[in-house]
Parts: structure tokens; sequence; C-alpha cells
């Protein structure tokens, strides 16, 4: 059952409702029978009325007085304040689209709802009065179009009602057969957790305007189409195709102005699609990428999904849930970034909310990165397309950040970004430093470009799309380097969203070079030269970045034996802080190794003990404990941290939720960091298996990705290792790591090898 979700009831609320989607257009299924909702999103509809102008006039001039401050009054919580200076707007918010309302009649029994993540369909069947129903709704890649249909095996039993509801003003069109709707997103919008007493604001002329075109087939009965919706009367099969549109052209413009044009759109979209063929068109898409990868853990468990939950929550151990939740990642990201479409954003695609949490935007200093730490790995590489352009837009974005607040060349992105490529620090002077002022986001995201060419060898996107990115980024960095006489600073500098505690006892956050911005740059620097290696380059600018890496302030380690977070060993404000950005080296990063770096190890591990002791961990921030420990070869507590967040912070449906908080990166996350503990390959060995926990003695994945463009398939029983096969797209010599030995193997391109059996 590990790659199915089934439930006895519809789903409560929005939360609980099944997801789907192709990247662009996204729905939530709740399963309901007489009053059946679907929550529609589009990737692309957003408030806001295009880019805008960063008014920040003095930039340089703050950029000096923060320097000052730090390097010769030594005083930080002036610095930090100051930085303020240096914000600009608050980022625009992801918008809610439409529901699809279906009414009925009638009493369901014998109910069961299920999403087959193999398929990307999600079934609702169901009796009434005699009759067996049968409800499907996937969102087609292919065909860019929702369908629902419903069979019934009663002639003529089916009759229903259907219409378009939005949060947003919306008017009725309806021509030929199709009922639509147009309307607008806000034009301005004061984000979540702003006051405002006018927070949501709509303006004809402004804004992304949408459209969301509607039709009906039916066997055996009438349909019509009128103000009201489609009415179908008497069939005995049913099948609802739906498209969507925005007039937004591109975060460099503003959008369309006339949402008919969108309308318009959504109908042709209509018109070209071949009904009968669409089922079979989307499992074919949808299975190509979904069965590259999979995880089985222990015994299926036949049970709903929503109780194992609750068995889990009670203390059972359920293997097979913890494999359905790492499936259940890689399906969300096929669903919600394909090539074409906008990036997942805080919330994937899906979003209920005018003022969303956190504006569901990209969160550039975890929860970007996190939501595509599974895709090269599970062999999703098609759906890092997305990052690669937002990457790409923020660059050429904050080309012009980079200029106007530090007269620095490169460029800059910072905490937050939204789909007009905001890449500032955030807030008018209203947000506190500690999160805003964090101006190495993009250096950290451009780790994911070379990450990304480490998989796949694709010299031609290391040379067209990644190195002239990560190139600009070291440019940035460089300007940005100050010289206090011993090391080379980066200066403002921050542990993200976590302040530090002066003798004073005031709070402050900006200061001298943190641990974390040390490991950022430290791997840029290398990847810059590893970059120009593999294409033959020699560069005066990788040239300059070699010399100030090795005058970089150290990696230091406390007289307790723990990793420094900032420059002196401030009091941490929370000593269970959430981001555990200072073991950036140990995960993401690869520079700490208990086998290379014993001592940087050790301190990572004391570090890490603290922070985790007595903690409640959120979403995201198990799925990246689960790695951490994981590259300590600590599989037992990875497993507790699992166990924990399947516990507390799923909904019945496993995804994340925290109260009223629904976060992607969560789901992501840990399918990204599960297979840590079963495949390693940031060091020049891949280790098999190595940190397999006692938990999970049976078990089993296919179609794991390493390093230098291999794939395994791996089994193992009792904890013994049984299969293991590798399979090469390039030729290469490999050092393995079994749990009996080392092995050097070479492996022409395309070979395939039984490591076990030597076959």
């Amino acid at each position: 059952m590990s790659h199915q979700l089934w439930f006895h009831a519809p789903a409560s609320d929005w939360f609980e409702a099944l997801p789907l989607g192709n990247g662009h257009l996204g729905a939530k299924v709740y399963g309901r029978v007489a009053d059946e909702r679907i929550a529609l999103n589009l990737d692309d509809v957003w408030s806001g009325d295009g880019p805008r102008t960063l008014t920040v006039p003095d930039g340089p001039a703050v950029l000096a007085d923060v320097r000052r401050l730090l390097l010769e009054d030594g005083d930080q919580l002036a610095a930090t304040e100051r930085t303020r200076a240096l914000q600009g707007p608050l980022v625009e918010s992801y918008q809610p689209l439409a529901d699809l309302v279906i009414r009925s009649s009638g009493t369901a029994t014998q109910y069961r709802r299920t999403l087959d993540l193999s398929t990307g369909v999600v079934g609702v069947d169901y009796t009434v009065d005699g009759t067996r129903f049968r409800r499907e709704t996937f969102v087609s890649a292919p065909d860019q179009v929702l369908a629902w249909t419903i069979t019934a095996d009663q002639p003529g039993a089916i009759s229903l009602d259907l219409s378009l509801e939005s949060q947003h003003p919306i008017a009725v069109e309806v021509a030929d057969g199709t009922y639509g709707v147009v309307g607008r997103a806000p034009s301005d919008l004061t984000i979540e957790y702003r006051e405002s007493p006018d927070p949501i604001r709509y303006e004809d002329g402004r804004g992304i305007g949408f459209g969301v075109a509607l039709r009906a087939f039916a066997d055996g009965g009438p349909v019509t189409a009128t103000h009201d919706g489609i009415a179908v009367r008497g069939a005995t099969r049913v099948t609802v195709v739906l498209a969507a549109a925005s007039t937004f052209a591109g975060w460099q413009a503003p959008p369309g102005r006339d949402p008919l044009t969108a309308l318009g759109a959504a109908s042709a979209v209509l018109d070209s699609v071949a009904v009968d063929k669409l089922r079979e068109r989307h499992v074919e898409d949808h299975a190509s990428l979904y069965d590259r990868a999979s995880l089985e853990l222990g015994v299926p468990v036949e049970l709903p999904t929503d109780e194992r939950i609750k068995a889990v929550a009670a203390g059972g151990n359920d293997p097979d849930l913890v494999a359905l939740a790492f499936n259940l990642g890689r399906y969300l990201l096929i669903a919600s970034s394909r090539p074409g479409t906008q990036a997942a954003n805080l919330q994937g695609i899906w979003n209920q909310d005018r003022r969303p949490m956190w504006a569901s935007d990209w969160t550039n200093n975890i929860n970007t990165q996190m939501n595509y730490w599974l895709a090269d790995l599970t062999g999703l590489s098609e759906c890092f397309d997305p990052l690669t352009d937002l990457i790409e837009g923020l660059a050429s974005s904050g080309a012009e950040t980079a200029r106007i607040l530090y007269d620095a060349p490169g460029w800059v992105s910072h905490h937050n970004a939204d789909i007009w490529r905001a890449t500032w620090p955030v807030g008018d002077g209203g947000d506190d430093p500690v999160w805003s002022m964090c101006a190495t986001c993009g250096v950290w995201l451009t780790a994911h470009l070379m990450e990304h060419y480490r998989f796949s060898l694709d010299a031609d996107f290391l040379r067209e799309r990644a190195y002239p990115v990560i190139a600009g980024a070291a440019e940035f960095v460089l300007a940005m380097l100050v010289d206090d006489g011993q090391h080379l600073q980066f200066i403002p500098s921050t542990a993200p969203e976590h302040h530090f505690v002066l003798p004073s006892g005031a709070k402050a956050s900006v200061d001298l070079t943190s641990t974390y911005d040390i490991w950022l740059i430290r791997e840029l620097f290398a990847n810059l030269t590893e970059a120009e290696g593999v294409l033959g380059l020699q560069s005066s600018l990788a040239a300059r970045a070699t010399a100030a890496r090795d005058r970089l302030p150290g990696i230091r380690v406390t007289p307790d034996g723990r990793l420094h977070e900032w420059p002196t060993d401030w009091q941490a404000s929370e000593a269970q802080h959430r981001h555990q950005s200072h073991l950036y080296g140990l995960y993401p990063g690869a520079e700490i190794d208990p086998a290379r770096t014993p001592e940087w190890a050790a301190a990572a591990r004391a570090s890490l003990e603290l922070r985790t002791a007595g903690a409640v961990n959120g979403g995201w921030t198990a799925a990246w404990l689960v790695a951490l420990w994981a590259r300590l070869f600590e599989p037992s507590r990875a497993v507790a941290v699992i166990h924990d967040y399947l516990s507390r912070l799923v909904s019945d449906n496993l995804l994340h939720r925290d109260g009223d908080i629904f976060q992607i990166d969560a789901n992501f996350g840990l399918t990204g960091c599960i297979p840590e503990l079963l495949l390693q390959s940031h060091t020049d060995v891949i280790r098999l298996l190595p940190a397999l926990p006692a938990e999970w003695p049976d078990g089993s994945f296919h179609g794991l990705r390493a390093r230098g463009g291999l794939s395994f398939d791996v089994a193992w029983r009792d904890g013994i290792l049984t299969e293991a096969v590798v399979r090469a797209s390039v030729a290469g010599t490999y050092r393995i790591a079994l749990p009996d030995g080392e092995r050097t193997v070479e492996l022409r391109a395309g070979q395939q090898l039984d490591l076990v059996r030597g076959a």
C-alpha cells in the first residue's frame, strides 16, 4: 500500500483534501458526494500588478555605516537596526483561483476515497439507493486540463449541477456549451502578518486576470449550460473538463489587462482535447516520471491511511507508512513542478487563502531549497527545471538590487522572492533583520545548480545555465568581502532567523561573517573552480575566489566542543532554534564527514544534540534533522524524528500540517532526506546502506540516484544487503562502499552491474 492513500470518509477540510496538479493547474479534491468541492489554483495567479522598483536611496552609505558599526564600534545591535534602511517592499502573495462545485443528491454508503500515487488519479467509490458510482479526478500535464468523471452501474442514474465559485470577484460567461468565469487577483494586498484596514484591494484594469472554462460531456442524458452553471440530467457517464489561464505576461512586465483573453485561452485548450484519450495520456505521462524510483519498507498494511497515522501516534511502528510518505513527496513534486511552470512555492501550488501564511512565496533561506532536495536524487530531473528558471530570474532581477543596495557587481537575492522576482530584503523598514537581512540566499540557490550538474554530468547545462549564475554570485560575494586586517569578512551577515543575546541582554542578529555564510561562500568558490575545470576555463574570477577562500574566517569549535554559530560564541536566543544553519557543512553541504573531518563531525554532533535536546520539531525542521543524523550515521535518531513527524505533523492525507499551517517543504524535505540513510554520494565514495535503521529490517528501493550519473536498485532482508544493482549513464570509475567493504568498479555508459553477485 505504499503507493496509495485511502479513506472511508470525505475530507473534513481543505487540508485533508487530496492534491492533484500538473505544475501549472492545481486541485484539492474533497471527495464529498452531494456537494463536492474541488479547490483550484493556477501557479501564476498572484497579487500585484507587475515588477516593483526598489527605491532605497542610499544603500552604499547604509552599508558603510553597518560595516563601521561592526568593525570599529563592535555594536551589533546598532548594526542590526541600521540594516532596516536597506529593506524594500514586502513580497506579493500566491492566490487561490476558484472552486469547482458539483451538486447531486442522495446519501452515500460503502464509501471509499483514494489517491493512487502511481497514476495521479483521485477515486471516490460509493453506493446511493443501490446504484454503485465511481468518480475519478486527475489533472493532465499533456492536455493541461482537469478532468472529472462519474460513472454509474445503472443507466440514467446521474444528475448533477456544476458551477464555479471564487473568493475573487468574478463574472460568468457562457457560449457554445462552455460555462466560464473571468476575474482578477488583488492588485494590492497586505501580507498576512501585517495589519491593514483594507488588506485586500482590487482595482479595475490592474492585477493578474484569469479565466476558467468548463464543459461537460454526458452519455445518455441532456447537458445544458446557463449563467447558473452546467446541468446534467439522467446520464450514465459524465466527463467534465476544465481549463484555466491567466494574463500573467512574465515577471518583467505588467500583466495583460483583459481577463477575457485568459478565458479565450482556456477555451482554446478545451477545443484541442480528445476526451476519450485524456486518461490514457495523463497516466502514461505521470507514470513516466513516477515509476523511475520508489521505496518499499516492511510489509503492506491494509488499513485506511488516517488509521495508520493514529496507530503510529499511539506508538506503533509502520515502516510502510514511511515509504508511503517518501513516495508521496515524489508525487507532489511531479504535481507542482514541471518544465515551463513556476517553481514549487511554500505550499507547492495549493493554497486556499488570499492572505496565506508567509505569502505562500519562495523563502530562500532553506524552504525553497528543501523543496528540491529530492529532485535529482529520486530521478525527477525535469521537475528541477522550474528552479533553474527561478534562479535565473532572481539573478537577473538581483543584479539591479546588488547595484542599488551595495554598489556591487554580480547579483544578490535575499530571504524572500515572489512571482515578480523580488530580491531585496523585504519589510519597508518594518521587518526584523533577523530574517529579512540574509544576503547569501542566492549563493545557497546556486549550489543547487552545481548539484544538478553532478547528478546528470550535463556539460551543456553547466556551461549555458549554471556557470553564468554561479559566476555572478561569486562576483557579488568577492565585492562584498571586507579585509579586517586578518580575514576577509562578509558583512552584513546573519544566522538565518536566529537572534543572539548581547551581554546587555539585548537581542541582535547582524554581525561579522556567520558560520553559515562561511560554509556557503567556501562552497560557492569551490563550485566555481570545479565548474571551470569541467568547462576548460581559467578565469581571473576563479583565481580571485581561490585566493579569497584561503582568507575567509575559519570554521571554529567552542571550548565545550560545539561549532560556532556566530564569530563570537554569543548566547543563542533560542537554544532549540529550528534552523540548523551553522551545520550547513554537514547537510546539505558536504565538507563535514565523520570519516574525513572527525573533529568537525564531533562538533556538529555536539551542536545538534544541544539544539534538539527537549525541542519540539516543526515539519521542515524534522526533515532537515533526518539528513543531519543520517550524515552522522545515527539512524535511530533519524527514525525517532520521522516517527514524531508522522505522529504530530501531518494531516490524514500525510500532507504536512501544524495547526492551520501547511508547508510543503516538510513533505519534500522528508523525501529528500530519507535517502541519506540508504545511499550517500556526497564524497568520492558512494555508500550503500550507510545508516540503515534497525526499525527497517526489510526493504528495497529502486532508481535512487548518486552523483556521477549512477542509479541504484538495492534490497535488504533482516538488515543484510541482498541485492545491489548499479547502472551508469556515463563511463567512469567509482568507489562504492557496501556494508561488507569497499569496491572500485569501472562502468561503461549504459552498463548495469550486480554488486552482490558480480554479474
